[in-house]
Formats: C-alpha cells, sequence, structure tokens
C-alpha cells in the first residue's frame, strides 16, 4: 500500500507539472500574440480581431501620429508650390512677386530649396519640366552661340536666322538677306555706341542672338574707344570681352558730381552779426565716342541740364568743349586726360569806334584748362567713377605765344564724379556704326 501511495503520488506531481508547461505555453502564446498586435495595429498574429480593451488604450495616439505626418507632407507640398510660383515669376520678371512667393515657402519649410527637382511647374502645365538637365547639356549650353549656329545649320539646307511663329501675310524679317541684317544691327549700335540695345535685340530669337556677337561689330566698337591701341585681342578671349573687361568711360549717360561748402559773408552795420552763405554747385563731364568731351560747372541742378548734353551742338554758354584719352599707367590703373576750353565766339569788327582816334586793342588770349582723373568702379556698377587728380589752367597770349599755367589744388572741393545713365541719349540713332 505504501508503494502504490508513492507511486500515485509521483503520477498527481508529472500531471500537475505537464499542466502548468500547459498554461506557461498558453500565457507565452498571449504574449507573442499581445507583441505582434502592437507592432501591427489592428490585427493580431493568428489574425484574429485585437482585444477591444488594447485597441481602445492606443488607438487615440496612432491616430495623432498618422495626422500630424499627413499635415507635415501636406506643408511641403505648399511650400514646393509656392516655391515653383515663385521660379515662374522671377522667369517672368516679376521680382517683387517672386520675393513673395520665396518668404511664404521659406516660412513653411525653410529647407525647401533642397528638396525641389524642378520636374514640373506650380500651374502643370509643363513649363517647368526638363529644369534638371545633365552635365552633358550644361557643358553643350555653355556656349549659346555655337549651339545656336549648330541648330540652325542641321535646321534645313538654306539656312535662315529666324522663322515666323504664325503665317503673315507680309513680308517677315526672315526674308532680308543677311546683309540688310547686318547693316540694321548698325543703326542700332549707332555712332553713339548703344551696346546696350544691341543686347536687348539679342534677346528676340537665336538669329538675332547670332547677329548681335558678330565679331566685326565688336571690333569697329573697340576701334572706336581704344583706337589703334587695341590691334592685339590677347588676353581677351573675343573683342566683345574687350569691350566688357577692359577699362573705359561710358557714353548713355553723364558723370557728375555734387559740391557743397561754407561761405563767410559780410558783417552787419551794427556788428552784432555776420551771415553765412550754403554754396552748392554742380559739375558735368559728358564723353563721346570720337573723343570729345564737354564740361560744365554751374549751380543748376540735373533734372535742368542733363537734356542740354545731349548734343555738342548747345547753346549753353558755359560749357567747355575739348578732347579726351584714356592712359593705361604702369601700376594698372586707367586714367582720363582731357583738355577743354571755351567755345570761340567771333565778335565784330566796329571800324567806327575808332575813326577819328586811335587806341591800342587790349591783347588777346586763350585759356584752355587741363583736367586728369582715374577711372575706377564702386559698388555694382563698372566705369562709374572718377577721380580728380590734376586740374590746371593755361592762359596763352596769341601775339607773343607766351603761356601762363596755374595749377590749382585738389581738396575737398574736387568731389568724385559718379554716373548717371540718361536714356535720352541714346533714343535716337543719328547714323549708323
Amino acid at each position: 500500500e505504501a508503494e502504490e501511495d508513492c507511486h500515485t503520488d509521483s503520477v498527481r506531481t508529472d500531471d500537475s507539472e505537464r499542466s502548468g508547461e500547459a498554461n506557461l505555453q498558453a500565457e507565452l502564446q498571449m504574449f507573442r500574440a499581445q507583441w505582434m498586435f502592437e507592432l501591427a495595429p489592428g490585427v493580431s498574429s493568428s489574425g484574429l480581431e485585437p482585444l477591444p480593451c488594447r485597441t481602445s488604450s492606443r488607438e487615440p495616439g496612432l491616430k495623432s501620429v498618422d495626422a500630424r505626418g499627413k499635415q507635415e507632407i501636406a506643408k511641403e507640398e505648399k511650400a514646393k508650390e509656392l516655391f515653383l510660383k515663385a521660379v515662374e515669376e522671377e522667369r517672368n520678371g516679376a521680382l517683387y512677386e517672386a520675393i513673395k512667393f520665396y518668404r511664404l515657402a521659406m516660412q513653411l519649410v525653410p529647407d525647401i530649396e533642397f528638396k525641389i527637382t524642378y520636374t514640373r511647374s506650380p500651374d502643370g502645365d509643363g513649363v517647368g519640366k526638363k529644369c534638371v538637365e545633365d552635365s552633358k547639356e550644361d557643358d553643350k549650353m555653355a556656349d549659346l552661340l555655337t549651339d545656336f549656329q549648330q541648330q540652325l545649320t542641321l535646321q534645313e539646307s538654306s539656312v535662315k536666322l529666324c522663322q515666323p511663329e504664325v503665317y503673315v501675310s507680309q513680308t517677315h524679317i526672315s526674308a532680308l538677306p543677311m546683309e540688310v541684317l547686318m547693316y540694321i544691327f548698325r543703326w542700332v549700335v549707332s555712332s553713339d555706341l548703344d551696346l546696350r540695345s544691341l543686347e536687348q535685340l539679342s534677346l528676340v530669337c537665336r538669329g538675332f542672338y547670332i547677329c548681335a556677337r558678330d565679331p566685326e561689330i565688336w571690333h569697329q566698337v573697340c576701334l572706336k574707344i581704344w583706337g589703334r591701341s587695341c590691334n592685339k585681342l590677347v588676353p581677351y578671349a573675343s573683342w566683345r570681352d574687350m569691350f566688357l573687361e577692359r577699362p573705359r568711360v561710358r557714353f548713355d549717360g553723364v558723370y557728375v558730381s555734387k559740391t557743397k561748402y561754407i561761405r563767410q559773408g559780410e558783417q552787419s552795420l551794427d556788428g552784432f552779426y555776420r551771415a553765412w552763405h550754403q554754396v552748392e554747385y554742380y559739375r558735368y563731364l559728358r564723353f563721346f565716342p570720337d573723343g570729345q568731351v564737354m564740361m560744365l560747372t554751374t549751380p543748376e541742378d540735373p533734372p535742368s541740364i542733363v537734356p542740354r548734353l545731349r548734343t555738342k551742338h548747345t547753346r549753353t554758354d558755359a560749357i567747355l568743349l575739348g578732347h579726351y584719352r584714356l592712359s593705361q599707367e604702369t601700376d594698372n590703373q586707367t586714367k582720363v586726360f582731357a583738355v577743354i576750353m571755351k567755345k570761340k565766339e567771333e565778335k565784330p569788327v566796329d571800324y567806327h569806334k575808332y575813326r577819328y582816334f586811335r587806341r591800342v586793342p587790349a591783347q588777346e588770349t586763350d585759356h584752355s584748362f587741363h583736367v586728369g582723373l582715374q577711372l575706377c568702379s564702386s559698388g555694382r556698377q563698372r566705369f562709374n567713377k572718377l577721380v580728380w587728380m590734376h586740374h590746371s589752367c593755361h592762359i596763352t597770349c596769341r601775339s607773343t605765344g607766351e603761356t601762363a599755367v596755374t595749377t590749382f589744388d585738389i581738396d575737398k572741393m574736387y568731389t568724385p564724379l559718379f554716373f548717371a545713365r540718361v536714356k535720352s541719349f541714346t533714343a535716337y540713332s543719328e547714323k549708323p556704326l
């Protein structure tokens, strides 16, 4: 009986251990199912529906995360749309509108510029397509002149510089021979060397771009400015590069300086006070491509004086006329030297004045002013500043030929002259280049 009791106890112990292992396996399966449910919310590992208590406790957090992600995606899409809209406005020339859209896009996503591939336009019309090009395409488009010439050569055997965009019944400008077109371009440049208008004309089409880069036009322009000193093209790549890079005076405007100083006036009769006067005057310098220069010193402001400086045949008596030349010094500084004098006025001889008695006439003299200026660049503009270096007056007696020289001290009264562009100076062409 004792043996039977021991055997019965051992059997019960084995049964209890087996039931404990089964309970552990069941708990482990429940833990695995719960873990899989947390990793993949919505479906358990066995394919059954999740427990309602667990789902209800985690559902608000998941929804908040999803809503936050969708909000970030929507914000980035809106920023991309605004940035592409700004790019389109800048391409159309509306810089103010472009800056406004740029700011709105940067406020939404600060680094939106680096997240855009420029593969579509903001309006979805395909305007912004193909903005991202390969490095080979960038190298190919580096020289537009060569690329345009190749395109026109491959189009058809009879090369035309331009083609009408729509059908016109009248004669199109593309029907004109090359020689006539080049003559028109020389009228655009004109004798005033209006190269700004030539560059604007080159934006019309590929054919006009090729005509505007004609080396013969730019060679003649350089000869007009520097004369024989520009026979060699080195170190510049082309005549156009020489015109852009080499220091020169500008012809499409006027150099102006404004000077102010305080002058002491006369003392009052009772001696209690003394008047002080503020004196303000301007100096104007206008250069012409043929080597002539005009200089005027007057208290009148630019709006009233600049229109009178359009041509050399002005009726203003105080204007000094002369010639100038450019000098490239060894210290790599460009200087402008000019000799100017007052316009000669022929006075009629009054014979009746000396009819009954004889007088000794006064000696006639010629006054000329020698000016030395240094050509500089300031700010974003080039060759727009003239700094005074020398100013003297030469008085020559006509009868004896003797000359007296008076040199003026270059002090604070000689303020630098700054260039101001005047559109009316190049509005009309008097003769071609």
